[in-house]
Order: structure tokens, then C-alpha cells, then sequence
């Protein structure tokens, strides 16, 4: 399949469709589409006649699964880093661009939307969630940092749900994406196409919303805030696996099992995901926030737990990866610091 086909481009009235065509890879992102998002973008961004954009994508499982972290962790681990840099440079550039956008970006996560998904969604301005919505930032799981401005979205959810997002990798319906920040509107999923035809036909994006946006069927986050300010509303990443183990001694199973997730993930992973959650609630933009994130990414090219995440859970699929440290107690905050410092002349900006 050739980059053309990967990302249908066209004009609809007066609606610029973008449309992610890689069903049979859940639409995982390559740098081809990256780059046609953009081009796109930048075409309509000073095209009078057009009043808004909206993605979607085809096929009826995901809007996107995240980036193709196959082909980074392929030429990466033959010694080049290079490549899987630059397609984060350019994939954070774009979310940079949709998430200044000055048109209406219309995000139709209909779907599994993850990681790289979240990334070319949830920074638009009018962000539609279905009954079909799976929503999640599981990076730690392979070794990485929730990224594309997630920690933009993350340190700015209600009371802690950031932190145990970011670190445990939660997936979310519909209810739980809108409640924490990933989301605006729920509308079902075959209202969509009579939802972008009243825009086509000259509806505002937020009259169209007010026209097919119902109330979701209910979440789990908003019932789970004490247990989750409990847990999750530590100083550090082993507090948090402490208290929540103390939770599970006292019989608590949504404690038990948070605590067996997050022991699962890569502790140096979870940890910088605290720590770059805490850092990015001090930071004023989510260009900021990217560059932050960058960070890590730039860094993880080089080091172990990606490569090693990828091949258990991705290529062998054995499900058993051996991170370094091996365990939380092993993690210095400095070693997660070090993860997220100054690159020098290495730092991401958004143009």
C-alpha cells in the first residue's frame, strides 16, 4: 500500500475529510500519514472555502491504534536512531498544528484511540466519542512515556486520574474519556455520517453537536476518584504501588489489580511517567508539554525497556519482558529526571 492509500485526502462541500485507511493494521500511524496530515492542514488552514476538517477512519474496529512501532523498533534496534526521532519530531509538530488549529478539528474516535491516535485527536476542538470508543496511553506497558501532549491532557484531569492513567495505561469508554479531559461529546456511532452531512450542508460543528450529541452510557472514573486520590495521590511512582498494595491487603480488587498492572509495566517507564505528569502541570502550553516528552523519546532510541516492551508484548509476544531496573524499588527519582532533562541542541520545537 503506497502512502496515497494509507490516508484518503478530499474536499467535502465545504468540509476538508481526512479519513486513515490502514484497517487491517487498527490504522497504526506511519510518517507518510503524518506528513499528508499536515500537508493537508497547512493547505486548508488559509483556504477561505473551507470552514472546518474532520478525521476519521475507515473501518469499524479503531480510529487508530497509535504510531507504527514496529518499523521504529525494526531500524532502531539495527543502530539508527535517526529515523524513529524524526518521525516523532514531525508526528509532535503535528500535534502542535491540530492543537492550534484556528478552524474547527473535528475528531471522530470511533474506536480502539490510542496512543499516536490520541496524538491527531484529542488536541482538536470538537473531540466525538462513540459506544465503540476504547481510549488509552499505554506506553508504559512497552517501556515508553505517554506522549503526543498526553501529559498536556494528563496533569490537567481531575485530582489524580491523570497519574493513574498515565502510569497504568486505563483504558476508557466514552464517559471516562470525556471526564478526563480526552473528549467533549458522545454521539452514536451511526449518527456520524448524518452528523458530518449537517456540517456539509452548512451546520456549524457546534450546532451539529447540539443536533446528535446524547449523554454516554456511564463510566467507571468519576465512581473511582476516592480510591484514586488515595492511591495515586503520592509524591512518588513506589508510593503509589505501596499504598495501593496496602489498599489490596485490605481487600480492595480494584486496588489489587491497578497494583498487579502497574507492577507489570516498566518501573522506569511508570516512574518518568510521574514525574513528567508532575513536571507538565508546571509547564503553560502543549508545545511545552511535547517538548518534554521529546525528551524521553529521543532518549529511549538508545536505551533498553523500549526495545525490550516491543518484542514481549508486540513481536514474541511472550508477554514476559525483563525490564532494567526490574523493579520500582530500583528506580531513582534522578535516573527519572535524567530521562526527561536538556537535550541541548537536540530539543524539539514546533517549527
Amino acid at each position: 500500500m503506497s502512502d496515497a492509500d494509507e490516508l484518503i485526502v478530499w474536499r467535502d462541500g465545504p468540509l476538508g475529510r481526512l479519513r486513515l485507511n490502514r484497517p487491517k493494521t487498527l490504522n497504526a500511524l506511519t510518517l507518510g500519514m503524518t506528513r499528508g496530515i499536515n500537508e493537508a492542514l497547512t493547505t486548508w488552514r488559509d483556504d477561505a472555502t473551507v470552514a472546518a476538517v474532520v478525521i476519521d477512519a475507515q473501518g469499524d474496529k479503531a480510529f487508530c491504534a497509535g504510531g507504527d512501532i514496529i518499523d521504529l523498533y525494526t531500524v532502531g534496534k539495527a543502530g539508527d536512531p535517526e529515523p524513529g526521532r524524526g518521525f516523532w519530531r514531525e508526528e509532535y509538530r503535528l500535534n502542535a498544528l491540530i492543537g492550534s488549529y484556528p478552524k474547527p478539528y473535528i475528531a471522530l474516535m470511533d474506536g480502539i484511540t490510542m496512543g499516536g491516535g490520541v496524538g491527531i485527536s484529542a488536541h482538536g476542538s470538537h473531540r466525538i466519542v462513540t459506544e465503540r470508543t476504547m481510549l488509552a496511553m499505554p506506553e508504559t506497558g512497552i517501556g515508553f512515556l505517554p506522549d503526543v501532549g498526553s501529559t498536556w491532557i494528563l496533569s490537567r484531569a481531575v485530582g489524580s486520574t491523570g497519574y493513574y492513567l498515565g502510569m497504568t495505561g486505563a483504558r476508557m469508554n466514552a464517559a471516562d474519556a470525556i471526564f478526563s479531559g480526552f473528549a467533549d461529546h458522545y454521539i452514536e456511532s451511526g449518527a456520524l455520517d448524518e452528523f458530518v452531512s449537517a456540517m456539509k450542508e452548512g451546520k456549524s460543528a457546534d450546532d451539529a453537536v447540539a443536533m446528535f450529541a446524547t449523554p454516554p452510557p456511564e463510566g467507571a472514573l468519576a465512581s473511582l476518584q476516592e480510591k484514586i486520590t488515595d492511591a495515586f495521590g503520592q509524591t512518588t511512582a513506589l508510593a503509589v504501588a505501596n499504598r495501593m498494595e496496602e489498599m489490596a491487603s485490605q481487600g480492595d480488587e480494584w486496588a489489587a489489580k491497578t497494583h498487579k498492572l502497574l507492577r507489570r509495566h516498566s518501573p522506569l517507564a511508570v516512574s518518568t511517567a510521574f514525574e513528567a505528569i508532575t513536571q507538565a502541570k508546571t509547564l503553560s502550553s502543549l508545545e511545552d508539554c511535547l517538548a518534554l516528552e521529546y525528551r524521553f523519546s529521543y532518549r529511549a532510541l538508545t536505551g533498553h525497556d523500549f526495545y525490550e516492551g516491543v518484542r514481549a508484548l508486540v513481536i514474541d509476544k511472550d508477554k514476559k519482558p525483563k525490564w532494567e531496573p526490574a523493579q520500582l524499588e530500583d528506580v531513582t527519582p534522578a535516573m527519572a529526571r535524567g530521562l526527561l532533562g536538556p537535550i541541548g541542541d537536540q530539543e524539539w520545537k514546533a517549527a
